[in-house]
């Protein structure tokens, strides 16, 4: 991590997207990723389902990832993401929301990613929830494109693997355990056409997203309507 903090940015984005392939090389997760539609600049927004999917997005595509406050004082995970570009959102404070705005937006007119998770929890990878459609203003503010992305995970055998989960009442140590008792997973990442550059609101970049994402992932999709329009819940992850 010493080295990370002095390098310059190309080769910050090299060395992150190296350690999380190495990351993942070694829990036995294979990558099968789908570029496609992947365009610098661009806000990623993915279905939620471990704190692997990090590390999946970062192998391929690295980015400043935007974490709730509550994540930097997690065990071990809080510390990697203090130290890997995450900008942390202090939920309830405007004030604070508008820095991160322009913090966020300052990155993408970079040509660089940022990524998030829009559904503002985990879930066992078989169902998609709602998606908050806040969290994506800054990117249309900015004129920058919104990048859809779906996440899997597979066994072997061609099941969804439930390995990777990390939902409910599941421990790190827990996840960790399901993750290395399989011989191999396949980590499936695949990117759908952008949106957000048609002059589109953000509820309805919301919704198109997570229908691509449902389709490409091959999720149901729950309609659980957040208690408040477009403020994300207080999700455990």
């Amino acid at each position: 991590m010493t080295v990370f903090s002095i390098c310059n940015d190309r080769r910050r984005l090299r060395l992150k997207q190296s350690w999380s392939a190495a990351v993942l090389d070694a829990l036995g997760i294979t990558l099968d990723a789908n570029l496609t539609h992947a365009q610098g600049g661009a806000l990623l927004i993915a279905n939620h389902i471990s704190w692997v999917d990090i590390f999946v997005i970062n192998a391929v595509l690295p980015a400043a990832f935007v974490a709730k406050e509550e994540v930097r004082r997690w065990p071990l995970l809080g510390w990697m993401a203090a130290r890997n570009d995450t900008i942390f959102l202090r939920r309830g404070s405007r004030g604070h929301a508008r820095i991160i705005n322009a913090e966020v937006a300052s990155v993408l007119a970079c040509g660089k990613y940022v990524a998030l998770f829009p559904e503002g929890t985990t879930t066992d990878g078989r169902t998609l929830l709602h998606f908050h459609a806040a969290l994506l203003q800054p990117a249309l503010a900015a004129g920058q494109p919104v990048l859809p992305i779906a996440l899997s995970y597979w066994e072997e055998d061609g099941q969804r693997s439930l390995a990777p989960r990390y939902d409910g009442d599941l421990s790190l140590g827990q996840c960790l355990t399901a993750i290395l008792k399989r011989r191999r997973i396949i980590a499936r990442l695949v990117t759908t056409p952008i949106r957000g550059l048609q002059g589109e609101d953000r509820k309805h970049v919301a919704a198109a997203a997570r229908e691509a994402i449902a389709l490409a992932a091959g999720l149901p999709r729950v309609n659980t309507a957040p208690e408040k329009p477009d403020d994300p819940p207080a999700a455990r992850r």
